[in-house]
C-alpha cells in the first residue's frame, strides 16, 4: 500500500484566510503526500528530499452512495454500542473534566481575553481594554511559522498592548490576497498598522511599539546610556549568530569544519555575554527586546542545528552542556506567558524552515534526532510516550495535554475531517515552494463519514474512554468490507498526524499526545 508523503501545515482556508483546520472556519482543500508502511506502522520520509519526481494525483474512492450509507449505517451501530457518542456528547464529557480556566477559552477566544492563544484574532487582555480602542493591527503568518512575527507578537504581548490580527500566508504555502499586496507591495511580513500609520519591517514595528506606548512595560533602556549601548552591541551579535547559523545550516560543511568553527565560536560569545549578564536574560535580571530578537532565531537554531547537524544545544534539566548559561536563558523565558505563547516545537521548525530558506542540509550524525523528532522512534509520537529526546519538555504547560487537544479537535471537527481526508484525496495546482502546501487539492468526500467515526474513537481514547481498542478494531472490521477503505482512513489520519502545527493547532504536550492516539489508531488500521 503506498500512502502519500508528509508535510505539517494544517491550513485549510484558501479564501479569506489560510487558518488552520483547528480554527473555526469551513475548509477547502490541501496535497496528499507520501508516506512508507515499517513494520505495519506509517512512518514520515525525510521531508527534505526533492518531491517534485513524485508527484502524482492521488486516485479518488469510487465507493458507491449505497455502499457508503450501509457502512455509515454500520458504524454508526458500532459507536453506539462502545459508548462513543457524537460530537456534543463528546463535548460535554470534555466540559465535565475541564479547570475552570479551561471551561472559559472560547469564550475568552471570543472577547479577547485570558492568556494569549495563537486563536485569538483581537487581543485585550482583559476587561479594562475596549475593541474600539485598539491602535495596532497586527499583519502575521497564519501558520505561526515566521521568525520576524514572532519577535513582533512576542512583544505585543508582553508589553500587554492590544491589537488585532489579520493572518497571510507566507508565499511558500500559498497566494496573498490582493488587498494585502496593496499593503506591502513586497508581499514580507509582518506588518503592522499603529495609530494609522503601515510599518513594514520588524524592527521598525517593535520600536514603534516602544516609542508609542510609553504607559506600557519599556522593554529598552533609553534613560541608561550603558545599558542602551550594551544592547545595541547584543543586537549587532545577534545577526553575527543568524549569519553563522545561516551559513552553516544551509552549506556542507567541509572536512576541515569551518562552519561548525565559526557558529561555535559566535555560540560560544552568546554563552560568555549571558553568563556575565548578572541575571538570567541578556540585560541582566528583566526582559528587553534584546531577549526579544534574540529568541525567534535561538529558538530556530536549537532544533535545526539538531535535526540537521546533529548538534545539541538546549539539554533537559540536570544534563551536562557547554551552554549553560544559555539553557537558563530558555528556562527563564519560558516563565513568560508571552514566550509561552509563541513557542514553537522542533518538528515544526524542521519542517517550515527547508520552503522559507530554500534549502537545509543534513549532515552526518543527525539521525537519531531526525528519527526522535520526526516520531520514528518508540515513545516520541507512540504510546508509551517518553521524554522527547533532544527537545526538554514543555513542563510550564502543567497537565491537561489531553483535555487540550480534544478540545482543539472538538471544536472545529467538520472541518478537520475535510481537512484529513486530502489524505485519500488528490493533489492540486499549481504547486507552491513548501514541498506538499496545496490549496487546491481535493478531499475525498466518501470517507468523511469513516474518518469522522475515527476521530470520535480517538477523542474518546483520549478522555479516558472504556473500550477503545475494541471499537477502533470493530471499525476497522466494518471498513474491510469495502476493499481498501481502511487503507484511505489510514492515510487521511497520517495527513492529519504530520500537520498538526505547535503552537498555532496546540502546545506540544497535547500535540505528543494526540499524534501518539492518531498513531494508536492508524497502526490498527494499517
Amino acid at each position: 500500500m503506498k500512502l502519500p508523503p508528509t508535510y505539517y501545515c494544517v491550513l485549510l482556508l484558501r479564501f479569506p484566510d489560510y487558518s488552520s483546520a483547528f480554527s473555526t472556519a469551513s475548509s477547502s482543500s490541501m496535497p496528499s503526500s507520501r508516506l512508507n508502511i515499517h513494520n505495519n506502522k506509517l512512518f514520515a520520509t525525510n521531508p527534505f528530499k526533492s518531491i517534485l519526481s513524485n508527484i502524482q494525483q492521488q486516485g479518488m474512492s469510487s465507493i458507491s452512495s449505497d455502499c457508503i450509507g450501509q457502512l455509515q449505517t454500520l458504524t454508526d451501530q458500532l459507536l453506539s454500542s462502545h459508548s462513543v457518542g457524537s460530537w456534543d456528547d463528546i463535548r460535554n464529557q470534555l466540559q465535565s473534566k475541564q479547570t475552570n480556566d479551561e471551561l472559559k477559552f472560547r469564550d475568552n477566544l471570543d472577547k479577547g481575553y485570558g492568556k494569549g492563544s495563537p486563536l485569538h484574532k483581537l487581543r485585550l487582555f482583559d476587561e479594562s481594554n475596549k475593541e474600539e480602542d485598539v491602535r495596532v493591527t497586527l499583519y502575521r503568518d497564519s501558520a505561526s511559522w515566521c521568525p520576524y512575527c514572532h519577535k513582533v507578537w512576542a512583544t505585543l504581548e508582553e508589553k500587554r498592548i492590544p491589537y488585532k490580527v489579520e493572518k497571510i500566508n507566507m508565499r511558500c504555502y500559498g497566494e496573498k490576497p490582493a488587498s494585502f499586496n496593496r499593503l506591502q507591495p513586497s508581499g514580507a511580513i509582518p506588518v503592522a498598522i499603529i495609530d494609522g500609520v503601515t510599518y513594514n519591517q520588524s524592527n521598525d514595528i517593535i520600536f514603534a511599539l516602544e516609542d508609542k506606548f510609553l504607559d506600557h512595560k519599556a522593554l529598552f533602556p533609553r534613560d541608561d546610556n550603558k545599558q542602551m549601548a550594551k544592547a545595541q552591541e547584543l543586537l549587532r551579535l545577534e545577526r553575527t549568530l543568524f549569519s553563522a547559523w545561516m551559513y552553516w545550516l544551509t552549506s556542507r560543511d567541509s572536512p576541515r569544519g569551518e562552519l561548525r568553527s565559526n557558529f561555535i565560536s559566535v555560540l560560544s560569545e552568546v554563552e560568555s555575554e549571558l553568563l556575565n549578564a548578572n541575571g538570567p536574560f541578556f540585560l541582566g535580571d528583566e526582559i528587553s527586546l534584546v531577549d526579544m530578537m534574540f529568541v525567534p532565531f535561538l529558538e530556530r537554531i536549537v532544533a535545526s542545528m539538531l535535526y540537521f547537524k546533529g548538534f545539541e544545544i538546549r539539554v533537559a534539566p540536570g544534563e551536562k552542556t557547554n551552554y549553560p548559561a544559555i539553557n537558563r536563558w530558555f528556562d527563564a523565558m519560558e516563565t513568560l506567558e508571552s514566550y509561552q505563547l509563541t513557542k514553537s516545537d522542533y518538528y515544526t521548525h524542521c519542517w517550515d524552515l527547508p520552503p522559507q530558506l530554500g534549502n537545509c542540509v543534513s549532515e552526518f550524525g543527525s539521525e537519531e534526532f531526525q528519527d526522535a523528532i520526526n516520531g520514528k522512534t518508540p515513545g516520541s509520537w507512540h504510546y508509551p510516550l517518553i521524554a522527547h529526546e533532544g527537545e526538554p519538555d514543555w513542563t510550564f504547560c502543567g497537565a491537561g495535554a489531553k483535555r487540550e487537544a480534544v478540545e482543539r479537535v472538538s471544536a472545529n471537527h467538520q472541518a478537520i475531517v475535510k481537512f484529513a481526508c486530502r489524505g485519500a484525496g488528490s493533489a492540486g495546482f499549481p504547486r507552491y515552494g513548501a514541498e506538499l502546501s496545496d490549496p487546491n487539492a481535493v478531499s475525498n468526500e466518501s470517507v468523511q463519514p469513516f474518518v469522522d467515526a475515527s476521530l470520535k474513537i480517538i477523542l474518546t481514547k483520549l478522555l479516558d474512554g472504556e473500550d477503545c481498542d475494541e471499537a477502533m478494531n470493530n471499525l476497522v472490521t466494518v471498513l474491510k468490507k469495502e476493499d481498501g477503505l481502511d487503507e484511505q482512513v489510514a492515510m487521511s489520519l497520517v495527513y492529519l498526524r504530520d500537520r498538526v502545527g505547535v503552537p498555532r493547532d496546540m502546545r506540544l504536550p497535547a500535540a505528543r499526545q494526540f499524534r501518539a492516539t492518531l498513531n494508536w489508531a492508524i497502526d490498527k488500521l494499517a
